[in-house]
């Protein structure tokens, strides 16, 4: 009895303890509270009331009642709000990219890995504007295997401790091309955890695409596109994220060319704003099988109209990270509900396919709460194609992994990813590609 009256009195302090949780999370006072001069709320007494739009609801006002009115009509019209408003208009498949596969396999990772390497020229000139693949495949597949596609900041020769891999360059300091150096820890990941479960690991540097400081649209994808006239891209035009994006949209380009790759069970993966890159991509390019976002956080999954931790204008400051996005979205930054787009319409439009929405407990600057009721208000599109959505309106405590098509998973820790997150990323990939 006396046993019993423990463990009941333990009970109770957990759950007393998740639900002083769920109203405030506790943000400790060392967390900054001025970024750029803006101020960051931390307080859900002070995220103040507002009213997201429907997504099934047309900029006509008819209801979307089928899945015909749904990709025939509503979802092109969101899907154009964010290329205008948030993230920018991005150009098509460029018509002289080529693939140079100069590594067509080598056993690698002491033989637990078949290792290729490729390089996508992005135009007919192969001396810029072009990035390289590295891939490792299980290396007793017997056929096409699906792919956990990684958006890395490291380079791909830091990815694993594999001297086969090309060395590269990456962006230094101040802001021009350096030697790669291998002997880092930063960026390691473990790739045969994939392998052993049938998965094939797939890499891509970001900055091979587009540098990631204010001034990198004159070195990176975009400024192939630009006019020599112009100062800066027009207010509609991409940002760095859609440059991102139409990166990974030609690794997808590559993969279907690939007989050892199953092109339509690619995972695309990343962290902070890279996670805010895939699942951009995701939404815009359905040949991706599965997003997997991790704390992508403001402009990405969490929502903009819920002023809690980074808002739209600490996110578009000149000082920051304007450059990312669309000039037009700084046209919210003084008031978020005006936006005609919020987070919860992004999640949408991946519907049907998989998406896990990765985040951490004391990530308060990602708003780890946002992501999860962005989630919530995208369900009824998942529900109206037949498919399962997140399915609870409470917050799951950190650990409770929701799996579903639309799924929310929760660390007990801050922004990005832990080790101990990837085997439930795995999990979810086996799931729902090979329904296990």
């Amino acid at each position: 009895m006396k046993l019993f009256i423990i463990r009941a009195f333990v009970i109770l302090l957990t759950v007393t303890a998740w639900i002083s949780m769920l109203k405030s999370q506790d943000v400790p006072a060392s967390v900054n509270r001025m970024v750029a001069g803006v101020p960051v709320n931390y307080d859900e007494d002070k995220v103040g009331d507002y009213t997201l739009p429907d997504p099934l609801v047309m900029l006509n006002g008819q209801k979307v009642k089928n899945e015909k009115q749904w990709f025939k009509k509503r979802r092109p019209e969101i899907l154009d709000l964010f290329y205008e408003f948030q993230y920018g208009k991005v150009p098509g498949k460029p018509k002289d990219m080529s693939f140079n596969v100069f590594d067509k396999g080598t056993l690698a990772l002491e033989g637990k890995a078949l290792r290729k390497q490729v390089t996508v020229y992005f135009t007919k000139d192969t001396s810029d504007f072009k990035m390289d693949i590295l891939i490792y495949l299980p290396p007793d597949a017997k056929g096409p295997v699906p792919l956990f596609l990684n958006l890395s900041f490291s380079p791909n020769a830091t990815i694993a401790s594999d001297p086969g891999i090309k060395a590269g360059t990456m962006w230094g300091r101040d802001g021009k091309r350096v030697p790669v150096n291998r002997t880092g820890g930063f960026g390691r990941m473990n790739i045969t955890q994939f392998l052993e479960e049938g998965i094939g690991f797939a890499t891509i540097y970001y900055g091979d695409i587009e540098p990631d400081f204010a001034k990198g649209y004159k070195l990176g994808i975009r400024s192939y596109y630009s006019r020599p006239d112009t100062a800066y891209p027009a207010p509609d035009q991409w940002g760095a994220i859609s440059a991102w994006s139409w990166g990974l949209s030609r690794a997808m380009d590559y993969f279907e060319t690939d007989s050892q790759i199953d092109a339509g069970k690619v995972a695309v993966f990343g962290i902070s704003r890279l996670g805010k890159t895939v699942l951009w991509t995701g939404v815009r390019d359905d040949r991706f099988g599965m997003v997997i976002a991790s704390c992508g956080g403001e402009g990405g999954a969490a929502l903009s109209r819920r002023n809690y931790g980074e808002n739209i204008d600490h996110m578009t400051h000149p000082t920051r990270y304007f450059y990312q996005f669309a000039g037009n979205w700084r046209n919210y930054k003084d008031d978020f509900n005006s936006s005609p787009v919020d987070a919860h319409m992004l999640v949408a439009l991946m519907a049907p396919r998989p998406l896990l929405l990765q985040t951490g407990l004391t990530d308060y600057w990602s708003d780890p709460k946002g992501e999860f009721l962005s989630a919530v208000a995208a369900e009824p599109v998942w529900k109206l194609l037949g498919k399962k959505g997140i399915e609870t309106d409470k917050w799951p405590a950190p650990g409770e992994a929701i799996l579903n098509d639309l799924g929310y998973y929760m660390h007990e820790g801050g922004h990005g990813a832990m080790p101990a997150d990837f085997p439930v990323f795995i999990r979810f990939m086996k799931m729902h590609f090979f329904g296990k």
